[in-house]
């Protein structure tokens, strides 16, 4: 089927010019307009610079972070911290040395008092009889103590005696003995004077036990004082003792401190021998408790400075180290571990680091067992150690 052309119309026309497609024609005679793959290559010169510097950063970051953390690294290791660390302040558990009943309380919940305040008395009309039993007792003592001294005064007139007497009948026997031996007398007549003279010899033995009794009496010492006698003195000792249980019935405190655990004290209650009343909590001193672990004790010292950050204390106490415990807190438990059995799997344990804090006024807000944070400065940074400083 043929097709139909038809001659455009004036104006409808144009001259269109084709590309030469001749391989063999020179480049010269190329087109002049840019390719898309050349107008592609312009842009990618900046995304060069860009690449550098990223690689730059890459690698440059990483270095100085390492660098950095070497640093810290190596300038570091120097103080040893902990938060197991609590306030400690002395306490002392309240009670009588006498049983009784509570006469009086003088004190209440969380007062604070001075050492010798009264802090309750308990009734003192019994010590107050036992102490005249005992005063009682004393002058019996000293009493019998002057009738032993004059016991032995009589021992000894008793024993001057029978030596007189003594002597008399071995007279009068000499004399028979003479008699009978010149045989003026004969053998029976000296034998009344033998037995008087026997008798008088034997109440000479007999003084002188009773003079050896009175002096043992006496303690070995006639000439003893009546208060050094042992009977006397063992009456001393007790009224001693009664006059000092008479004073336990005042109760007064120790030292200075807050008074705790008092709301069951009250009038009328018999309290026992020891049996704890009441807790004092002693604000002279206070010091920190830190427990270390095991790893951190090859540095620490006694008198290293320490920095101690208590919540309820608004600045930084400066401390030192006081002591090093003797041991860990589980060799002073109740039931000690038992590691010798096979079965053990290794913890970390604590050692107790006493730390000294400075008498300053400032520190008396602060209560035993409050938790604390504590740093050592140990004067060696890692530094140190590994150029063996």
């Amino acid at each position: 089927m043929n097709a139909r052309v038809t001659d455009p119309k004036a104006g409808e026309a144009s001259v269109v010019t084709l590309p030469r497609t001749d391989k063999t024609a020179p480049a010269a005679e190329a087109p002049q307009s840019p390719s898309p793959a050349a107008e592609a290559a312009k842009p990618a010169a900046a995304p060069k610079k860009k690449n550098g510097r990223r690689l730059l950063l890459m690698t440059g970051v990483p270095l100085l972070l390492v660098a950095a953390g070497g640093w810290f690294w190596l300038t570091g290791g120097r103080y040893e911290d902990t938060d197991n660390a609590y306030v400690q302040q002395s306490k002392v558990s309240l009670s009588a040395d006498v049983a009784g009943r509570v006469a009086d309380v003088k004190v209440v919940e969380n007062q604070t008092v001075k050492a010798g305040d009264v802090l309750f008395t308990i009734d003192p009309q019994p010590y107050e009889i036992a102490l005249s039993q005992a005063n009682a007792a004393l002058a019996t003592a000293r009493v019998n103590v002057e009738q032993l001294k004059v016991s032995y005064g009589t021992a000894q007139a008793q024993l001057k005696s029978a030596e007189d007497t003594l002597a008399i009948r071995k007279a009068a026997f000499d004399r028979q003995s003479t008699l009978v031996t010149q045989g003026i007398n004969a053998n029976a007549t000296l034998d009344d004077t033998k037995l008087a003279y026997q008798q008088a010899q034997s109440e000479v033995d007999l003084a002188n036990q009773q003079v050896a009794a009175a002096t043992a009496a006496l303690a070995g010492d006639p000439n003893i004082a009546t208060d050094t006698h042992p009977a006397v003195l063992s009456a001393l000792a007790a009224v001693e003792q009664a006059q000092r249980n008479l004073t336990k019935t005042t109760v007064a405190a120790p030292a200075d401190g807050i008074v705790s655990n008092v709301s069951s004290l009250n009038v009328g209650q018999f309290i026992a021998v020891g049996t704890t009343i009441a807790s004092l909590v002693e604000t002279e001193s206070t010091w920190i408790q830190a427990n270390f672990k095991e790893t951190q004790l090859a540095e620490l010292k006694v008198g290293q400075p320490v920095a101690v950050h208590v919540d309820a204390y608004p600045g930084v106490l400066h401390g030192s180290i006081d002591s090093l415990g003797a041991a860990t807190g589980s060799e002073f438990s109740l039931i000690p571990a038992q590691n010798a059995t096979g079965n053990w799997v290794k913890v970390v344990q604590r050692l107790p680091v006493r730390i000294a804090l400075p008498a300053d006024p400032e520190i008396a807000i602060l209560k035993t067992g409050m938790s604390a944070t504590v740093s050592v400065d140990t004067g060696r940074s890692t530094l140190d150690k590994m150029m063996g400083k």
